[in-house]
């Protein structure tokens, strides 16, 4: 059974993915009639009032995906040079928790932002400039490239789309909703192939 703190993914009319959002904004937009349709599973079924028609007890069923009448006013920006805001919990996740200098995973707490090129030498805090590092690391390359340094970087900094971005801000994502997400991603998308390689090594573990 699930607990009632699972994200439900909210979408426009279009199926463009909007937001994570709670079961009771949810439920508050079933019940002001403002849901067009749903998808995937019934992640809740959730009791109301007592209906003074029927007199039967109102059941409200939540999916794990629901799209909302309309679309947003600013959809053409998320598939034509978007860039989502930048955060560190994004960027982590982005980057698997992964010091993209040593290679080790670290939790949050350990981690940090780094400027590839550093801000002292002109460089910019956007996504294709910042990557996750260990503190350690982070200390060791100071105000210096990784060149500098003498530190490789292991893997490219990229700029997250609209709905990959989405996908970062999830907490817990279920197999529907991912699958929904996956299909607004770009084709050669890093972090589509990425999330490919980590399922069929699941898989493989899984057969084995």
């Amino acid at each position: 059974m699930l607990s009632l703190d699972q994200q439900v993914l909210r979408t426009d009319v279009t199926g463009m993915p909007l937001e994570w959002i709670s079961h009771q904004d949810a439920v508050k937009l079933i019940v002001l009639d403002q849901v067009s349709y749903a998808l995937g599973r019934v992640l809740y079924q959730l009791r109301g009032g007592i209906s003074a028609t029927s007199g039967r007890r109102t059941v409200i069923p939540v999916n794990a995906i629901i799209a909302t009448h309309g679309s947003h006013p600013n959809a053409h920006q998320f598939y034509d040079r978007y860039t989502p805001p930048l955060s560190n919990r994004a960027l982590f996740r982005r980057d698997e928790n992964l010091c993209l200098y040593c290679g080790g995973h670290f939790h949050h707490s350990d981690l940090s932002r780094d400027h590839v090129k550093p801000i002292s030498q002109g460089g910019e805090d956007h996504w294709e400039n910042v990557v996750t590092s260990c503190k350690r690391c982070n200390n060791h390359k100071g105000a210096r490239t990784p060149e500098q340094a003498g530190m490789q970087l292991l893997a490219i900094p990229f700029a997250p789309t609209h709905a990959e971005y989405v996908y970062l801000q999830g907490r817990r994502i279920l197999a529907d909703q991912m699958e929904f997400l996956l299909a607004h991603f770009p084709r050669h998308s890093t972090l589509r192939q990425r999330l490919d390689r980590r399922r069929t090594k699941e898989l493989h573990k899984h057969l084995s």
